[in-house]
């Protein structure tokens, strides 16, 4: 049976040899803050052909890689590591790279950022914390302004208790495209942290600047089964609809739960209710627009 091509809009890629970046998530007694020990996906490196032998059966076009080289002297190193890298790919990248947006080199880290075709967007981890202090930065405002003039994507990692302050960001920056990654990277499973988080991607789906990431879904439930994460799913596509959803793989990260083809093959099953041009769109062509594909 045909199936809808994808583009995986999520995924991490390093070189813990590189002599200038760092991935301090990797160290060999790091934890991650959320999921704990990853020790399981710590390897030296990970390359866009390691990912393409993993990924190759599963009716992939092209990848978007999200910022990962945490702790590196210059975030712009890691967007010309990976312009080079992408030169041997099997399929088309795109970039998501990392800036500190409230800070006043943002602008110039943005700039050198674009001397590379496949940089699209900024995912910052200090955008969360701000939002959950309901502060409003003047750099920061400045920034996402200069993004929306550039048409530069804001990748936002963002619980649900923060989705409020999200929107009144949105609403500020009308013309800045956001993605919500990982769904709102649910940290619970019961019954009430689902109805709060369902509740909250209601409201931030009334901005239309927000796109939906199907990805990251069963990171904190890491027994999950195929109909355990189907509600999440379920859920996003209806606030968001098929115009507003993209997906994505988070690999190699989701190793530690499962394997490549099955998280594909959960996803284009969570979305076979929907017409093929539905399907298409959140499988391949909204991801194409949005990412400049």
């Amino acid at each position: 049976m045909s199936q809808q091509p994808i583009l995986d809009t999520h995924v991490h890629l390093w070189n813990l040899k590189h002599p200038e970046l760092k991935w301090v998530w990797l160290d060999k007694d790091a934890d991650h803050p959320i999921l704990g020990n990853i020790d399981a996906i710590k390897s030296v490196g990970f390359s866009v052909n390691d990912l393409w032998s993993e990924a190759r059966f599963s009716g992939i076009e092209g990848f978007v890689h999200i910022q990962a080289a945490i702790g590196s002297p210059n975030p712009v190193t890691e967007t010309k590591w990976l312009t080079e890298m992408a030169e041997t790919s099997p399929v088309p990248m795109r970039i998501i790279g990392d800036c500190a947006l409230g800070q006043p080199t943002a602008f110039a880290q943005l700039v050198e950022h674009q001397e590379s075709k496949l940089f699209v967007g900024v995912r910052d981890f200090n955008a969360e914390p701000m939002l959950a202090s309901k502060s409003i930065n003047s750099h920061y405002e400045a920034s996402l302004t200069y993004m929306a003039e550039k048409d530069l994507i804001f990748d936002l990692d963002c619980e649900w208790q923060n989705m409020a302050e999200a929107l009144n960001l949105a609403r500020r920056h009308p013309d800045l495209k956001i993605v919500l990654e990982h769904i709102g990277f649910p940290r619970k499973r019961d019954d009430e942290y689902f109805d709060n988080w369902k509740n909250a991607i209601k409201e931030l789906a009334q901005a239309p600047n927000v796109t939906m990431k199907l990805s990251g879904i069963g990171m904190t439930d890491p027994r999950f089964t195929k109909e355990s994460l189907r509600k999440w799913a379920d859920s996003s596509v209806e606030a968001f609809g098929p115009d507003r959803c993209v997906m994505g793989s988070n690999w190699p990260v989701d190793r530690l739960f499962s394997s490549y083809a099955t998280i594909i093959d959960f996803m284009r099953d969570y979305i076979s209710g929907l017409s093929a041009s539905e399907q298409e769109k959140i499988c391949n062509s909204n991801a194409k627009a949005l990412y400049k594909f």
